[in-house]
């Protein structure tokens, strides 16, 4: 599988994604929105990836949208005055994928629906969709040269990426306002404090940080991993815990069946687990759950 925009490396069950337009500050194009959803589908369904990092090439993560484009800078139709309703009846339309769903939301979207975990390596600036991308990842590590900027207002548009949804539950809803409504731009320190990003590392020690995260959950058990993940992020955001508590008690019946009674046997004989159940054929029938409700 090959790429124009990105590269794409696994080594030890480690998937790294790299951002890699550097003479651009890795700019994001339309191509490399379609590129991004590939790459993370892909290793959605690849049992050999257990992790993923995302970073950038050169000194930038992702300096935002090139705006060197032709025509509309974000690659939206403006010949369609698309409606509510059509978001909701057309959603899949081709027509509106292409010329009305913002491509950071789409990209967001492929990250919600990953089924491995993905960590953020933010080693420079990472403003507009180069900091929303990051807000749907799980676990992002700054540099002390990071700078990130929600820069949306600046310009006269509004957040995308899916961030109205992410970024308040990551930070709480005042600082996600002050950061979306200024456009200010902010550094590693700024992020950490508010919890936006774990920690601030040099910039030569980022992708070895990143990736002591990432072996660590690899040693763990795929499918709990990926079931962590997803009930995680649905969970936190239904109405009553109740409904929590229906999806945990399928997911611990099922996990118990396999990787569950590894993980019992190895604590008790005092050994290293050897987890089998793989993300292609071993998620509990229920899942996705979510999708089963909607139907």
């Amino acid at each position: 599988m090959s790429y124009n925009t990105l590269s794409y490396d696994i080594t030890d069950s480690i998937l790294t994604i790299t951002l890699n337009r550097p003479e651009q500050l890795n700019a994001f194009t339309v191509e490399m929105c379609e590129e991004l959803i590939r790459a993370f589908d892909s290793a959605s369904a690849d049992d050999e990836v257990r992790a993923i990092i995302v970073t950038g090439a050169g000194r930038a993560f992702c300096a935002g949208m090139d705006l060197s484009r032709e025509g509309n800078v974000f690659g939206l139709d403006e010949s369609i005055q698309p409606t509510l309703e059509d978001m909701t009846s057309r959603y899949n339309d081709p027509d509106i994928v292409a010329g009305v769903r913002d491509t950071g939301g789409r990209v967001a979207l492929s990250i919600f629906r990953c089924t491995k975990p993905v960590i953020a390596a933010i080693n420079g600036a990472a403003v507009g969709i180069g900091a929303t991308m990051t807000c749907a990842m799980d676990i992002r590590i700054a540099t002390e040269h990071t700078r990130i900027g929600f820069i949306f207002s600046k310009v006269g548009v509004v957040p995308e990426a899916c961030s109205s949804w992410f970024l308040p539950r990551i930070v709480g809803i005042s600082r996600a306002l002050e950061w979306t409504m200024t456009g200010d731009i902010f550094d590693g320190a700024e992020a950490l404090e508010a919890g936006f990003v774990r920690a601030v590392v040099p910039a030569d020690e980022l992708l070895d940080e990143a990736r002591k995260i990432a072996k660590r959950i690899c040693s763990r058990s795929a499918v709990s991993v990926a079931m962590i993940r997803q009930m995680m992020y649905r969970n936190s955001a239904l109405d009553n815990p109740e409904d929590a508590h229906r999806i945990e008690s399928l997911g611990m019946y099922y996990t118990s069946l396999v990787d569950g009674k590894e993980g019992v046997a190895s604590f008790l004989e005092k050994r290293p687990s050897n987890f089998t159940a793989k993300v292609s054929d071993g998620m509990p029938p229920f899942y996705p759950w979510w999708e089963k409700k909607s139907n």
